[in-house]
């Protein structure tokens, strides 16, 4: 039977990436999606891809993540995107960075189509509980199932526009929802969705991004994050 992952927001950690891949192989796994930001602000930006570029029947989406890495003045100029973007270009190279930077914005997913954020943007998505936006983020959808990322918030539940399923796999590399094991999901052979949760040293990830970036602020917040889960880490 195929079985397919949706890999989403694995932030260049790479421990969380090869504990989700293990994980993914053991339950049978045949092909994957990997929904973008694949690398900006983890500790291992480059390892990460080349380990995702060497997965067989992949098929790979742009985020705002591979974007904002091309076009830096496009990012947002808050801590921790200026510095982070500067670090992961210096590590991926310009040839890596733009080939990225190239990926489309969305593909075919079993029952619908993938996309990062939403159909409208890589940086506008869905959350667990529907938004004021939500009607506006689904017009003119005609997908059955929309599957995204972006915020980092593993979810599935149908709208009340359309009828639409709406899944998010969660983020491999960084979790939101307070629980710091490694988050995605997969699509089994009939069409159902299953979320999964993999446990790995988190703690040693962060550790690691301070190590490589002693002293950067961008890199402690980042640290923090991977650390406690959050989006907004209480300091340490």
């Amino acid at each position: 039977m195929t079985m397919l992952a949706l890999l989403y927001d694995v932030h260049g950690n790479l421990p969380a990436l090869e504990a989700v891949l293990e994980d993914a192989r053991l339950r049978g796994a045949t092909s994957y999606l990997i929904g973008g930001d694949v690398a900006l602000f983890g500790p291992a930006p480059a390892a990460t891809v080349a380990v995702l570029q060497a997965l067989p029947n992949a098929t790979w989406i742009r985020g705002n993540g591979e974007r904002w890495t091309a076009a830096p003045q496009d990012a947002p100029d808050v801590l921790p995107v200026p510095d982070a973007i500067a670090a992961c270009r210096a590590e991926l190279g310009d040839a890596l960075v733009a080939e990225l930077a190239a990926l489309p914005e969305s593909a075919p997913a079993p029952g619908g189509r993938a996309w990062h954020g939403s159909p409208v943007s890589d940086v506008r998505s869905f959350l667990p509980q529907p938004a004021p936006d939500e009607q506006e983020l689904l017009d003119g959808v005609a997908d059955a199932r929309l599957v995204f990322g972006h915020t980092h918030l593993p979810f599935r539940r149908i709208s009340a526009f359309g009828g639409i399923e709406l899944v998010n796999p969660g983020s491999v590399g960084m979790p939101f929802d307070g629980d710091p094991c490694a988050a995605y999901a997969t699509v089994r052979g009939d069409g159902g969705v299953d979320h999964h949760r993999v446990p790995y040293d988190h703690l040693a990830a962060a550790a690691h991004l301070r190590e490589r970036h002693p002293g950067e602020a961008w890199a402690d917040l980042v640290a923090r994050r991977i650390e406690q889960a959050r989006i907004d880490p209480e300091p340490v």
